[in-house]
């Protein structure tokens, strides 16, 4: 296979980040070419004023907006997000193109989203935004650090990275966002050993609880997911996010996983229970209000992508169908095109 450059959904986590769901109008799909082609380079200008920030954003695209985009092969997981109902509801909503950004420094983070909307003005309306902050040493607004088992280095691309299980779409990623929103005056009214009890870690100190006393339905005891004996890891970028004058907090949850089966076993145990009705007592207090579910193409796709033509004015004679159309059965991308199936 042709080396592939991922993109950084195993970067470490920064001191903030924008998270930015959007959904495709009738005939975007020249414009969002246009910018897979061009958005390593849009990264690179706006992040070459401040390289320490270390400005970097991850595309995802949902499967209604590939089948719009690209059509066939189409990435072998790749499906809408799955509501589940349990104890609690997780709910499914729109969402075409995920842009999640981060950087040490949120000008940057700003900046770059400003420049993607303005490439996608008219052809995108927006479903959802959060801008998210790092809060003291990684914890989130109910106090605990949160991602302290997130796997790091090899063992993260390992978790997040597409290999040989899908070989057309090697070095691509999955990943489910959801924005939970926290009763924060309940979870505080809550006794600080109950609420570790909840969470499976100790609150100041970061200690998971041993096995013997954490409860059954901790949250970090629901999460583990394994198979054959190994555990199954997802990489979390989740930032915290808030209001104060709405009294809206609340955590974005962003998992990154070579599979989304992983994430949604997680969210099963989480939302129905393990077994049913042993649900995440943390439901009780932080309501999802937003789950989507978007592949993260490799940078060397987007890179490739072929931009479409300008539509021809009405009163014109209308051109034959580009080699790059998806109607013709490609992807529409330089090295994927059966142009290059010839070569």
């Amino acid at each position: 296979m042709p080396s592939t450059n991922s993109q950084p959904v195993a970067a470490s986590l920064t001191r903030a980040a924008i998270f930015l769901v959007v959904t495709m109008n009738d005939g975007a799909e020249a414009a969002v070419k246009g910018l897979c082609a061009d958005l390593s380079a849009l990264v690179r200008s706006v992040g070459f004023r401040d390289l320490d920030a270390r400005l970097n954003c991850v595309m995802g695209i949902g499967s209604n907006a590939w089948d719009r985009l690209f059509g066939a092969p189409r990435p072998k997981e790749l499906h809408p997000f799955r509501e589940i109902r349990g104890q609690h509801h997780a709910v499914a909503t729109p969402g075409d193109l995920l842009f999640h950004i981060r950087s040490a420094s949120m000008d940057l983070c700003f900046e770059l989203a400003a420049q993607i909307m303005s490439r996608l003005d008219g052809a995108v309306a927006v479903a959802d935004e959060v801008h998210g902050f790092k809060y003291f040493d990684n914890r989130d607004l109910l106090g605990f650090v949160d991602g302290t088992e997130n796997p790091v280095d090899q063992e993260a691309l390992d978790a997040t990275v597409i290999g040989e299980e899908d070989a057309a779409f090697a070095g691509g990623s999955y990943v489910i966002v959801q924005k939970y929103l926290h009763d924060l005056k309940g979870w505080n009214a809550v006794p600080v050993e109950q609420q570790e009890g909840f969470v499976g870690r100790t609150k100041l100190s970061d200690i998971e609880l041993d096995d013997a006393v954490k409860p059954s339905f901790a949250h970090n005891a629901l999460t583990v997911i394994e198979e054959n004996g190994q555990e199954l890891k997802i990489v979390r970028a989740n930032m915290p996010f808030g209001e104060v004058g709405k009294g809206e907090y609340g955590t974005y949850f962003c998992g990154y996983a070579r599979s989304p089966s992983r994430t949604e076993r997680m969210l099963e145990n989480m939302f129905v229970g393990l077994p049913p009705g042993n649900y995440d007592r943390l439901l009780d207090f932080s309501r999802p209000v937003t789950g989507t579910l978007f592949f993260v193409p490799s940078v060397t796709f987007l890179d490739d992508v072929v931009a479409e033509p300008a539509a021809p004015a009405a009163e014109s004679e209308a051109p034959s169908p580009s080699p790059s159309s998806s109607s013709d059965g490609s992807l529409g991308i330089g090295s994927l095109s059966k142009g290059s199936e010839k070569q």
